[in-house]
């Protein structure tokens, strides 16, 4: 059986699709075989980010439909042979699935892989309702600002209500030089107001937004980056190993830095 986890988080533009792609990337890299479904019909990213644009050629309502099988709708990774992609259709609304069409893709796919993560479209309404239908665990996406955190304290009453008790938190896009200075919610402030157990962060880095536009997930790049550790880190807290969280605040440290805490304090 599949693990199914959903990853959401209410307000969108907070990187869940970055973070799908990446995180799918790790897991695969561990041996893994794992299934990446695009919910947001109607709009459909995930395949730019994982640059497979040009492979799809059936999706998810042409399987409901009947037009093809869940193998031909499968896109292969052009990297790794563990990875697929279910994309989600364009030129419909996500009005166009329900939940119980959505539990029966996921059921067309839960014996063939080890993880089937669900990548959520943004807000609380039928695209929301669609992509937890199926999942047995969630992995909210937030970041340090008062409006992305608060929609996902919203977003973990919901997945309560619908019996989804297994939640974990990515606070994504950090900056330690503004938390520092007070100009940013720190990560213990967000536990402290989610009360969900943290599963990552994940820095803020212009590389991400580089490696997105190329179609390449940053986990796959040779020379480590910060960010890429970080997903690394969350693909194996998600198979269950106990490794430790990155320092970001020792990892951004510098001369300055230390010039002030020592003649002026935190």
């Amino acid at each position: 059986m599949s693990r199914v986890i959903v990853i959401t988080s209410g307000k969108g533009g907070v990187g869940k699709t970055t973070i799908t792609a990446n995180l799918g990337s790790a897991i695969a890299r561990l041996g893994f075989k794992i299934a990446l479904i695009d919910a947001d019909f109607g709009l459909r990213n995930l395949d730019l980010l994982l640059g497979l644009e040009q492979r799809v050629v059936y999706t998810a309502i042409d399987v409901l439909s009947g037009e093809c099988t869940i193998e031909k709708a499968l896109v292969k990774d052009k990297r790794q042979p563990n990875l697929v992609l279910l994309p989600a259709a364009q030129n419909r609304t996500k009005e166009a699935i329900s939940p119980e069409e959505m539990k029966q893709l996921v059921s067309q796919l839960d014996k063939q892989f080890d993880f089937i993560f669900i990548d959520c479209p943004a807000g609380i309404e039928m695209g929301f309702r669609n992509a937890i239908a199926p999942a047995q665990e969630a992995i909210i996406v937030t970041t340090p600002e008062m409006a992305a955190v608060r929609d996902a304290d919203r977003i973990v009453g919901l997945l309560e209500s619908e019996d989804i008790k297994k939640i974990h938190l990515i606070v994504n896009r950090i900056k330690p030089k503004m938390i520092q200075l007070n100009q940013m919610i720190s990560v213990e402030d967000i536990l402290d107001l989610l009360v969900v157990p943290l599963i990552g962060i994940v820095p803020d880095d212009e590389r991400i937004i580089v490696s997105t536009n190329r179609g390449e997930p940053l986990v796959l790049e040779e020379t480590p980056s910060l960010p890429g550790i970080a997903f690394n880190n969350i693909a194996q807290r998600l198979d269950g190993k106990k490794i430790p969280f990155l320092d970001l605040m020792a990892a951004d440290d510098n001369l300055f830095n230390r010039f002030r805490r020592r003649f002026f304090g935190n």
